[in-house]
């Protein structure tokens, strides 16, 4: 039975929407002027950090750390270190707003690789319909790149893209993390990404030797990581377990609508006429895939 939602529910997802869009917001402030590899340990560092102090060692975080390091390790790569340094450098020529249209496509893309990689989350036809709605809206984002140029770099484009297919991977990959307490998972996968960032970071970016940040960076840097990351994850759980999986799903469709609006309003970023439809077709690929509005036509009918 499909779980209802409260205005209470209503209002905390909006709440996420508009805080996981403020994570393109704040990386687009942020990546002007620290390295997306500094950028990217930095958010999950701190994160990671935030969340520790959060569960104060509940659930039996230490023993399920140690004992399954591996796969915190494995699910840390995909679902944090690897998408949010490409969708960082891809931040570096695309504005937040644009980014977040792309990545949004990241549905899509897990609903695929669990059609080959699970035995219980097959395509239907409503499922290939959005897929190929969604896949119809990714290409006409990219296509101007493509055909004329465009005025972003093809591989700015792809690279939120590719971050969407990792994080595709990573949902498939965090099933057999089923039982462990949520909060457990998130701190674990960014502990671990944490760890893989570090040296990244050292290696490539010479922090060292960067100039300090200005405040506005700083404080990006913080919102990213405590806001976004930290605080948007602890969140995310209290909607799924007050209104499961299926409707915390929804925030997919309020995160680009909430980073074109903060990217018009404080970073002067416009979309042109073919952004917006790519974005709208992504969005009509997302409802198709949740289809709860199918379901409810077939009951009334």
């Amino acid at each position: 039975m499909e779980q209802r939602m409260s205005a209470l529910t209503w209002g905390l997802l909006a709440l996420l929407g508009l805080i996981w869009g403020g994570s393109f917001f704040f990386a687009r402030i942020a990546v002007a002027e620290v390295p997306p590899l500094t950028l990217v340990f930095l958010r999950l560092s701190i994160a990671a950090l935030a969340l520790h102090i959060y569960i104060a060692g509940r659930f039996g975080i230490y023993p399920l750390l140690k004992s399954r390091w591996r796969e915190f390790l494995i699910l840390g790569i995909i679902n944090n270190a690897l998408p949010h340094a490409l969708i960082f450098f891809g931040q570096t020529r695309i504005g937040a707003g644009l980014a977040s249209i792309l990545n949004a496509s990241t549905p899509i893309w897990t609903v695929l690789i669990a059609n080959y990689l699970t035995s219980d989350e097959k395509l239907s036809s409503a499922k290939i319909l959005g897929c190929l709605t969604g896949l119809i809206g990714t290409v006409i984002l990219i296509g101007p790149s493509i055909t004329t140029g465009g005025d972003a770099p093809l591989w700015a484009l792809l690279l939120p893209v590719i971050a969407a297919i990792s994080y595709g991977f990573a949902a498939t990959y965090g099933k057999r993390f089923k039982g462990v307490a949520p909060p457990v998972i998130a701190a674990g996968q960014m502990t671990a990404s944490s760890l893989v960032a570090l040296p990244l970071s050292l290696l490539m970016d010479h922090p060292w030797a960067l100039a300090l940040p200005s405040v506005h960076s700083l404080a990006a840097i913080l919102a990213l990581a405590l806001l976004s990351t930290a605080f948007g994850y602890i969140l995310y759980f209290r909607i799924m377990a007050a209104a499961g999986a299926t409707n915390t799903s929804l925030v997919t469709l309020l995160v680009p609508p909430s980073a074109l609006l903060l990217g018009f309003l404080f970073l002067g970023e416009r979309l042109d006429l073919t952004e917006v439809a790519g974005m709208a077709l992504i969005g009509v690929g997302l409802i198709i895939l949740d289809g709860r509005i199918y379901r409810r036509s077939k009951a009334i009918a």
